[in-house]
């Protein structure tokens, strides 16, 4: 009865998408009263929706815990003897299931936008609502036609095939729900936006409703892909924590786009400018999402990330996308004119450097995107080239550079309207902490250019980040204000992280026999024995080595070459040993004949990487950041309905909401 129940439900969501996305068209007719008597369905259909997407949802995670062969999917992707985190994460781990996840993701923000959110006009809550039903039925036809979750056997399998080994890892538990969180995330702002836009509603009120839904996005964005990272890192042997891979810059595409879109919504918020500008970025953000799930579920690409491998599929998100982007493009050309300009502000103010940051973030993500798509393109025509870290970073950085400079002055700036000369002060100060750490970290990697670069600006970031509090009473500085310093001291902790990766890393690859030493830096790697051992579903050879550093005590460890079963396939458990200033990496590789003692020798490969954990410490901190916006922001809001329900607020809360107001950081 599970698949029946599940499959049910899908159906029945369908139906009330469909529901949903006529009762909004429905709600634009306001001097209609038949429409509008059919208009009041959108929101209840988007809460009835979503309650039957997620039970559907866990209905498949019920099925993949109770390993029922009966079931297409959990026969092709589970195991009876697989541990039962796997069974569970195994949910998501493949195409059907993650589909069905990102379609519950979609329908719950739906249902949470209908049920909680009263400040905009309700026919501009109509339009957004039927584009969301729009978006979610393409989905589920998509689902139910071409990726059915829920379908039956004829005959249960005796045991199931098992999912892929790379996956079988705690990582699963958190990447891809993050990531998925953030994509919907931005189909609420898209929809948003094209609700505004249709309605002709692009305002400062409009962007307050919107901005929780990108900041709410860019943290889960955030958040993914830095699990991500690092569970490529440790879990695929490379010793890499990014590798430029086409399905990596699928993640990243939607997280630049989306952090554009949330400086500029912001400042449409605080200010009332950027309005077309705003508009553009949530479509931006949005087809970013939609080219990642083309490029991950199409076939088109080869990857670890990548589940499905079917063309046909591939087709459907294609036609998918052209119908959500073109659309959309289609009534931004019909409509741009119409939207009003805004206030005007000069390019010496913190709107100016937030559209010059804006403007660099979608140059880099003109170059990711290039770089992603070329080799596709060639290999279409018989040609097959590589794009990787030699044109990724240097294009990348000669945007980056000016980007990061200016994110360091931006938060000085007064709105609308500033002069340099009143922050001489705070310039100068982070002129020179950037001069003599380009000077030593240039002295110090001679040739290096770009990670030089990237250690004097990650220091001058770090420094500038706290700026904005120079000569406030730090108790009285608002919730947001301090996100934004935290998310800007993440950006400098992160780039620290990967200049020094860059910089200092040491690498040695050796065959050696137990009882053989190597040294690395200051470390001393000893193998001391390779044994045989054995998992729930897997076997393995299994290292036991002791590193030390300098005259301290060793420290053991047990790299592994694991051998699954179900599926039969081998992989790399490197072996990791933190501190402070770094990661010792190690990964035991194949035999390597025998010494002259006739011992066995086995591939060693040991990486030493100062700093690199910085990268994941940054990533965290961004996301805290945006955590810290969302509540001050909740708060100033809750503040004001609070005020508007007692009809009257006393001076001193006009002041404190009026300085949170003009505080909160873009």
């Amino acid at each position: 009865m599970i698949a029946e129940l599940g499959h049910a439900a899908l159906w029945l969501a369908t139906a009330l998408a469909v529901l949903q996305m006529i009762s909004g068209a429905f709600g634009l007719k306001r001097d209609d009263a038949q429409a509008q008597a059919l208009a009041i369905y959108a929101r209840p259909a988007a809460i009835i929706q979503a309650v039957l997407a997620v039970l559907a949802f866990f209905l498949l995670l019920w099925a993949f815990a109770i390993t029922d062969l009966s079931i297409k999917l959990v026969a092709d992707n589970s195991h009876s003897m697989k541990p039962f985190i796997y069974k569970l994460t195994g949910t998501w781990g493949n195409h059907e299931g993650s589909m069905l996840l990102w379609v519950a993701v979609l329908a719950l923000c739906g249902g949470l936008l209908a049920g909680l959110e009263r400040r905009l006009p309700e026919y501009t809550m109509s339009a957004t609502l039927g584009v969301q039903g729009f978006i979610a039925l393409g989905f589920y036809v998509f689902l139910l036609l071409s990726s059915n979750p829920f379908e039956r056997l004829p005959v249960p399998q005796a045991e199931g095939t098992g999912l892929n080994p790379l996956l079988q890892d705690i990582g699963l538990a958190i990447h891809p729900p993050t990531l998925y969180i953030g994509y919907v995330g931005l189909s609420v702002a898209f929809s948003l936006a094209m609700g505004a836009l249709i309605t002709r509603q692009v305002n400062p009120d409009f962007a307050k409703v919107m901005r929780p839904w990108v900041l709410f996005a860019w943290v889960f964005l955030t958040l993914g892909i830095t699990a991500g990272s690092y569970w490529a890192y440790y879990e695929l042997g490379w010793g890499g924590w990014w590798f430029w891979d086409p399905v990596e810059n699928a993640s990243l595409m939607p997280w630049l786009a989306a952090t554009a879109l949330l400086h500029s919504v912001s400042v449409l918020a605080a200010r009332d400018a950027l309005r077309t500008w705003t508009i553009m970025l949530g479509v931006l953000a949005f087809s970013m999402s939609m080219l990642g799930t083309f490029l991950v579920r199409s076939g088109v690409l080869t990857s670890v990330h990548a589940f499905a491998v079917d063309p046909e599929r591939g087709t459907f998100i294609l036609v998918l996308l052209g119908l959500y982007i073109g659309g959309s493009l289609a009534i931004f050309a019909m409509r741009a004119g119409s939207i009003a300009e805004g206030k005007r502000f000069s390019a010496t103010s913190r709107e100016g450097a937030l559209v010059f940051n804006n403007v660099m973030l979608s140059a880099i993500l003109a170059i990711v995107l290039l770089g992603t798509l070329y080799p596709l393109l060639t290999e279409a025509f018989g040609v097959r080239v590589s794009v990787g870290p030699p044109y990724f970073n240097p294009a990348s950085a000669i945007f980056a550079i000016p980007m990061f400079l200016v994110m360091a002055v931006g938060p000085l700036l007064r709105w609308k309207q500033d002069s340099p000369g009143r922050i001489r002060r705070e310039l100068a100060i982070i002129a020179a902490i950037l001069v003599v750490f380009v000077v030593i970290a240039a002295m110090l990697l001679e040739a290096s250019i770009l990670p030089a670069l990237g250690l004097a600006l990650a220091f001058a970031l770090g420094v500038a980040a706290f700026l904005p509090l120079r000569g406030r009473k730090l108790s009285r500085v608002p919730t947001a204000v301090w996100g934004m310093v935290l998310a800007h001291f993440g950006v400098a902790v992160a780039l620290f992280g990967m200049a020094s990766e860059s910089a200092f890393t040491q690498e040695r690859l050796a065959a050696v026999a137990p009882g053989g030493s190597e040294q690395i830096g200051d470390w001393t790697v000893t193998l001391e024995g390779v044994d045989p051992v054995a998992g729930p579903n897997w076997t393995a050879i299994e290292a036991r080595v002791a590193a030390s550093r300098g005259d301290g005590a060793p420290t053991l460890v047990t790299p592994q070459a694991r051998s699954f079963w179900a599926p039969a396939q081998s992989t790399s458990e490197s072996a990791l040993i933190t501190r402070w200033d770094g990661q010792l990496y190690v990964v035991i590789g194949d035999e390597a004949g025998v010494d002259e003692q006739g011992n066995t020798r086995w591939q060693l490969r040991v990486w030493w990487k100062p700093f690199v954990t910085f990268i994941w410490y940054g990533g965290l901190l961004i996301s805290l950041g945006g955590l810290l916006a969302i509540i001050g922001r909740v708060r100033v809001d809750l503040k004001r309905r609070a005020a508007v329900r007692k009809g009257k607020v006393r001076r001193e809360d006009q002041a404190a909401l009026a300085q949170a107001t003009q505080s909160e950081p873009a």
